[in-house]
């Protein structure tokens, strides 16, 4: 996976474990309504409770989740990692993810979707959103879904080639081998970036 950044030097500022794609994705597919962020408002107020006082309290681990979830979408995974930071117990806030995605607030396959979505729309492939997403804690059957509902990534490989390069096809191989590194960069897979190009690079991700 180095050699593929290497490739693209310009676009390193956009590696995927950046914390502004995550906030540039926080309002996608929220489950919060605003009857809860209300009730959230108002148990803040009365209670008052630091996690310090309350590491195991079920409600005070409740109003941080929804909170968080309030501005943005989680993974369940992130969002344990997140609240275990803040101080708030582990048994008590895998006990409230799991009740919260019972109750469908949270869903890892619903944020996955979204995500893909998001990620597609801006030119990223399938291999570098599901390590992506991988990275955020995210099942893998929930990664499979979520891809296959994607977009044609073919088309959208040769779109990124375009708005790239030009309309114009790589003119010899050497201009094809650039096009392909910066798409396997991007994530897609060997079929692709043929599709695109005309050649088949070692991507340095793995197919799923």
């Amino acid at each position: 996976m180095n050699g593929a950044y290497a490739a693209d030097p310009k676009q390193r500022n956009q590696h995927f474990g950046r914390a502004d794609d995550a906030h540039d994705f926080s309002h996608q597919g929220t489950a919060v309504d605003q009857a809860t962020i209300l009730q959230a408002m108002a148990l803040r107020r009365t209670r008052r409770t630091s996690p310090a006082n309350a590491s195991g309290d079920p409600e005070a681990t409740r109003l941080a989740a929804i909170g968080l979830l309030a501005r943005r979408d989680f993974a369940r995974q992130e969002l344990t990692v997140r609240l275990i930071a803040r101080g708030f117990a582990e048994d008590t806030v895998r006990n409230i993810l799991e009740a919260l995605a019972h109750e469908g607030i949270l869903d890892d396959g619903r944020y996955a979707q979204n995500y893909v979505l998001y990620r597609a729309g801006r030119g990223y492939g399938p291999l570098r959103i599901a390590a992506e997403l991988r990275q955020r804690g995210v099942p893998d059957e929930a990664i499979g879904v979520a891809l296959e509902g994607g977009p044609d990534w073919s088309a959208l490989a040769r779109k990124v080639r375009a708005a790239k390069f030009g309309p114009q096809p790589p003119a010899d191989w050497a201009q094809r081998a650039q096009q392909a590194r910066f798409l396997q960069y991007r994530g897609f897979s060997s079929d692709h970036i043929r599709a695109a190009t005309g050649v088949e690079p070692d991507t340095g991700f793995t197919d799923l």
